[in-house]
């Protein structure tokens, strides 16, 4: 549930880059989640090639990215059996504020894992 160190090397710079161009999206999708009470934890999922997890909200080609984003969440990780029912308390602890961070499921082939990444400063 932490940033991972192979994540940092392998994939970050460009993580970081698409995030840039889409972070005020996410934000926003994220307060709705919240405030729809969909979920406290929304879950953004980037991937390079279409994934099941979630709902596509920004289309890599459409935007000229690297990576898809698909919008989910915790309750949903669940149901998938991607976050188990007896780590669900430790997810929660390790969540970030969703104000100030952004919750990332990173997934490219044999990869997948949370990432953190603040929003930018206004």
């Amino acid at each position: 549930m932490q940033n991972d160190p192979e994540l940092n090397g392998k994939y970050l710079g460009t993580i970081t880059q698409d995030f840039v161009q889409v972070s005020d999206t996410l934000k926003e999708a994220s307060y709705q989640i919240r405030k729809r009470d969909i979920s406290k934890y929304p879950i953004f999922v980037f991937s390079r090639e279409v994934t099941k997890i979630g709902g596509l909200l920004i289309e890599a080609s459409e935007r000229n990215l690297q990576w898809n984003v698909n919008a989910s969440y915790l309750e949903d990780f669940i149901n998938r059996k991607l976050v188990a029912e007896d780590m669900i308390e430790d997810f929660q602890q390790a969540y970030r504020d969703a104000d100030e961070y952004c919750c990332l499921f990173v997934v490219d082939r044999e990869f997948m894992n949370f990432v953190f990444v603040p929003y930018p400063e206004d």
